[in-house]
């Protein structure tokens, strides 16, 4: 037998062994960040050029999300609103706010406000707005109470396994359509009445969340 392995191979099971040790560390610490809110985001609220508050417009004026995000009923992704989206109001309403500096100038070159994007997928994770809406997915279950953010913050981790939850049941989730952009509507007879009201959707809209690789990963 000596002949058939040289004497390094003495040292092979001792290889094996720190290897696999050394492999475990890296998908551990890997599991531990990647798990994290530093990496899922959660809690991020960005400076923005413009002082927006979600606060008063979409929870003490009450705009309808959809004003400002108007194509997140027909696209996969929600647009970020034009200069002329803020102007239709703003060019009567505090028309020369300092603060507003950055949109009128927009308005006036073409050139976008340079927002900084809070909610950003991986390339490598497919979603699509106007499905989850036409469903009835509101907007809170991913984005949180924007209605109360004064600066907008990542609320939700948006991981594979928060998009798994709903997708495993969404009849905890998905609510009539006319109600996406109420963030503050519950359920009036709570939780029950909700999967109650919500697996007769999944019924009568064939809802079929995919929860194979291939339904986001594409």
């Amino acid at each position: 037998m000596s002949k058939l392995f040289p004497k390094s191979a003495n040292r092979l099971p001792l290889q094996i062994i720190v290897y696999l040790f050394v492999l475990g560390g890296i998908v551990t610490a890997a599991t531990t960040y990647y798990a994290t809110p530093k990496y899922t985001r959660v809690g991020y609220a960005p400076v923005q050029p413009v002082p927006f508050s979600h606060t008063l417009h979409a929870g003490n004026l009450g705009l309808d999300c959809r004003y400002c995000h108007s194509n997140v009923e027909k696209s996969g992704h929600s647009n970020i609103p034009t200069a002329q989206t803020c102007m239709n109001c703003h060019s009567a309403i505090k028309a020369n706010s300092p603060l507003l500096e950055p949109v009128r100038l927009s308005y006036e070159s073409g050139n976008p406000v340079p927002w900084v994007n809070v909610h950003v997928l991986p390339n490598y994770a497919y979603f699509n707005h106007s499905v989850h809406i036409a469903r009835g997915v509101s907007c809170v279950e991913c984005h949180g109470r924007i209605d109360q953010m004064d600066v907008v913050r990542h609320a939700k981790p948006l991981s594979m396994g928060f998009c798994l939850d709903c997708h495993r049941e969404p009849e905890k989730f998905i609510r009539s359509p006319e109600l996406v952009t109420k963030l503050d509507w519950q359920h009036p007879e709570g939780v029950k009445g909700q999967i109650e009201q919500g697996k007769k959707f999944v019924h009568d809209w064939n809802v079929k969340p995919p929860q194979s690789c291939s339904g986001c990963h594409r």
